[in-house]
């Protein structure tokens, strides 16, 4: 049995991008976030929300991380603190969808953090640009024979290169969510989604 789903520019898409101060979200801190709604199908950069977020106890930014996003104990130290942080995040994709570039990130550092701080997870429908980026180039390839790259980049500079966009500066939380915005309306159009069951 086939369930409706909403027309795609009837959902407001949180674009949502964290830094951390390493790959593992079961001992690394969320130390930046930044995430934008889409709201009918336009990037709305005036309810934008940026914040710096403070470590856990026991929660050390890794030196390897410092050399992507530059951030420091110093300037985190006096940041918001995650549950507030994470309050915010629930106040707002509640009631839309979350939009991530990498959800095995993304999503995974934010899931635990919901957890370890006793939140239940808003568990919004998650629209993610890398799969997005596949399915594309699967099409791609099953309509041209001649079409040759194999497996699309998940690099979100590369990617938006490879789709005409401009390039950011990158490892800044609002930028890139900014970044994973763009690239996802034009995917959408890249695909013809219609719906959001469609992306």
């Amino acid at each position: 049995m086939f369930f409706s789903s909403p027309a795609w520019d009837s959902v407001t898409y949180w674009s949502l991008d964290i830094e951390t101060g390493g790959l593992d979200p079961r001992r690394d801190p969320v130390i930046a976030l930044g995430m934008l709604p889409i709201r009918a199908g336009i990037i709305r950069l005036g309810e934008a929300y940026r914040t710096l977020v403070r470590p856990e106890a026991g929660r050390e930014i890794r030196p390897e991380s410092v050399l992507a996003h530059q951030l420091v104990k110093g300037e985190v130290g006096e940041a918001p603190p995650l549950p507030e942080v994470l309050g915010e995040v629930d106040r707002r994709v509640r009631h839309g969808a979350l939009l991530v570039h990498q959800q095995g990130i993304d999503v995974a550092f934010l899931r635990q953090a919901f957890a370890r701080h006793g939140r239940r997870w808003p568990a919004p429908p998650v629209v993610d640009t890398v799969a997005l980026l596949r399915t594309l180039n699967h099409r791609r390839r099953f309509t041209n024979p001649d079409y040759a790259e194999t497996e699309p980049s998940v690099n979100l500079t590369e990617a938006r290169r490879r789709c005409g966009l401009p390039d950011y500066q990158a490892h800044d939380a609002l930028t890139d969510a900014i970044a994973t915005a763009e690239l996802f309306l034009y995917l959408r159009g890249a695909l013809g989604a219609r719906t959001l069951r469609q992306l």
